[in-house]
């Protein structure tokens, strides 16, 4: 790389010294080096292959930073980190104490906002243009990078209805891949379908009729037409939008050809593009496989049943659901709002709506949660996928406010499965038809049982029970984070000490025994892989409270502040719930018993 135009790229202002004609060259080094680095690094890269070109004629023809650019969701910002003076630690991208995998405004002046949850960047350029108006900055420029699919989304049109009737400086510019991380649903994508093979385009045009001016359908990989086309944009007043026509993991012809796998691929060879074999070793599932298998057996025997994701049939194992039964499983797109609203609606036909949605995008739908369920109480199942701490993903995509923001809600059952075979039996319990709303929550990644497609059994709503006896301390978990008190346990000297009962409900939680456990032991840990502050934890200390006892409670999870990326095992460690941090606990409060 010393002799080529990238290694002589620190900011934008190095790459507008370079002339027309070296872009296409710089467009390749550009690409190779995102290809290297994540071949080995791991990270999202259909997405930003998929603009290389926009990314270098955006700060090649724009005054960044000085000019503000907002990169909807984030997945394709490599190529503008790389050329806005993170190349030389891009190799730390996304792992602990390294660079984040999303724009980050504490990282770099040329991240205007933070992102990676979807379809914001309208809102936000918005915002900043009409901030530029008031402070009488007229020349500034602010431009949006959205997707076709984080543009199907509600609040994109929220922002672009709003826009319409403003007289703000503002260009969104629309990246159409037909593809997020799964393909593209619903009307709007038939519509930009037909705008790529051609109508007039100011004829019944929807962009139009938000008075926006309306320009393409551009070659997203054209960079002399790019160029062209921004810097014509440049002296246009008003708001704008640039259709432009890209592929997806563009110049690697694996991420072409599989755009789904390879939006975030995991290691491959960087010189063929082919995946790096896994090994053959028999491994657990994946969670989210547990749950895809579990709803098709289940929906098979109960015709009852329907699916609903939020463009996540992929990530969440729907698809298993959608492929066997497609009428009865539903992508609606980024649409979390509509997807439990939607679900509420079937709950009221006497349907069983599983609703399978990461915990940190149910957040984007609390308002439909509360209003339209759990006020009505209507048995809607949502499948909480993603919940506690996911690893490089960082802190937008953490899943661990859920139980304290369901919490706090009436009507509604939480219930954390310590394992697979808890999962499929909430799955089945919830399916035989409940009183009330549940939100089962479980984490990203594989379980611990290789075996785990035994037969059913219906579980005791608000039931917990014991695994070990002990005498001095008791520590109460839930969820998956049980394996790691009860590898914690193991590691001390006197484990007989030490009893541990793992809560699968977190609400309602189980009085009785918790009468028992306030009654027997003077020391209790409680252990989450979520907030502190109305979790788990919260709840345990608000039941002892309001009992005739008064034991000593520590809560161990997540702390008042937001956790950044790193692999799950770090994230364990430096929030202290690793096994070392509990054993490390536990050794603490045995010595301060005794």
């Amino acid at each position: 790389m010393k002799d080529s135009l990238l290694s002589h790229i620190e900011s934008p202002e190095d790459l507008r010294k370079l002339t027309l004609e070296q872009l296409p060259l710089l467009a390749q080094e550009l690409r190779d080096f995102v290809i290297n680095i994540v071949a080995t690094k791991e990270g999202h890269l259909g997405a930003s292959l998929g603009v290389v070109e926009l990314t270098i004629a955006l700060h090649y023809i724009f005054n960044t930073p000085e000019d503000l650019l907002v990169w909807d969701v984030g997945h394709q910002a490599y190529p503008h980190k790389i050329l806005t003076g993170r190349k030389d630690v891009f190799h730390t991208n996304r792992q602990y104490d390294g660079i984040s995998g999303f724009p980050k405004r504490s990282e770099s002046i040329y991240d205007t906002f933070g992102v990676g949850h979807s379809s914001t960047s309208i809102s936000a350029v918005l915002g900043m243009a009409i901030a530029s108006r008031l402070q009488e900055n007229l020349q500034k420029q602010h431009i949006a990078v959205i997707g076709d699919a984080s543009i199907a989304s509600g609040m994109a049109f929220e922002g672009l209805n709003h826009a319409g009737v403003t007289n703000t400086n503002m260009l969104v510019i629309l990246n159409d891949n037909a593809i997020g991380i799964d393909p593209s649903v619903g009307a709007l994508k038939q519509y930009l379908t037909k705008a790529k093979v051609g109508f007039k385009p100011r004829t019944d045009n929807i962009i139009e009729a938000l008075n926006f001016d309306y320009f393409g359908p551009v070659d997203g990989h054209d960079l002399p037409k790019l160029c062209e086309t921004l810097e014509q944009l440049k002296s246009i007043n008003g708001p704008k939008l640039l259709h432009i026509i890209t592929t997806k993991g563009k110049g690697l012809k694996q991420a072409e050809e599989n755009q789904v796998t390879y939006h975030a691929p995991g290691k491959f060879d960087a010189r063929t593009g082919d995946l790096i074999p896994k090994s053959n070793k028999k491994q657990p599932p994946k969670f989210q496989d547990v749950f895809g298998y579990t709803l098709v057996d289940l929906a098979r025997k109960n015709k009852k049943i329907v699916g609903i994701t939020p463009a996540m049939p992929t990530g969440s194992s729907l698809k298993y659901m959608m492929e066997e039964m497609p009428d009865r499983a539903i992508d609606v797109g980024i649409a979390e709002q509509h997807a439990v609203t939607l679900a509420a609606g079937m709950a009221t036909q006497g349907l069983i709506p599983f609703c399978t949605i990461y915990s940190t995008f149910l957040q984007r739908a609390y308002d439909q949660v509360i209003h339209d369920v759990a006020l009505q109480n209507l048995p809607v199942v949502f499948c909480v996928d993603r919940a506690g701490l996911v690893g490089a993903d960082g802190a937008t995509h953490h899943g661990v406010f859920d139980i304290a923001y369901l919490n706090c809600i009436p009507n509604i059952l939480i219930a954390a499965p310590g394992d697979e075979i808890e999962l499929r039996n909430l799955l089945y319990t919830a399916s035989l038809g409940l009183p009330h709303p549940i939100a089962i929550r479980y984490p990203r990644g594989r379980g611990e049982i290789i075996e785990w497609r035994k037969p059913m059994k219906k579980i005791t709503v608000g039931k917990a029970k014991q695994l070990t006896t002990g005498t001095s301390i008791a520590i109460l978990s839930t969820g998956t984070i049980r394996r790691n008190v009860t590898n914690a346990i193991q590691q001390i000297s006197t484990p007989t000490e030490v009893a541990h009962y793992h809560f699968c409900f977190i609400k309602p939680l189980d009085q009785p025994l918790l009468d028992h456990i306030f009654s027997t032991y003077k020391t209790i840990i409680t252990v989450e892989d979520g907030v502190i502050k109305g979790g788990f934890g919260s709840s345990i200390l608000d039941m002892a409270n309001q009992s005739t006892y008064s034991p000593d409670i520590t809560s161990l999870g997540i702390s008042d502040e937001f956790i950044h990326h790193g692999t799950i095992e770090e994230l364990h460690q430096y929030c202290g719930i690793a096994t070392e941090g509990i054993a490390k606990t536990i050794r603490g409060k045995l010595h301060y018993t005794s």
